[in-house]
């Protein structure tokens, strides 16, 4: 039951041909070509953009922090 016969895929093709008649097959094989030929266009520019952007900048040492202690105002809202 895995893979479809050459006589299966004949059968498929005369549905497809009789449900779109025969004028409509190249014009929707067209459109496809073309919307595909957009995507991939559209996800080279993605992975170009991507590309392109600067990396993050080279991780700078860390400054000396001042050992200064600021207290938190009080609860009660008035400043000491």
């Amino acid at each position: 039951m895995g893979s479809l016969s050459p006589w299966h895929w004949a059968i498929l093709l005369i549905v497809v041909i009789v449900l779109f008649g025969a004028k409509r097959l190249p014009d929707a094989a067209r459109s496809l070509g073309k919307s595909l030929r957009i995507f991939k266009s559209e996800v080279r520019e993605l992975q170009n953009d991507t590309k392109s952007e600067n990396p993050a900048p080279p991780a700078t040492p860390p400054t000396q922090v001042s050992a200064e202690r600021v207290d938190p105002p009080p609860a009660d809202g008035r400043s000491a």
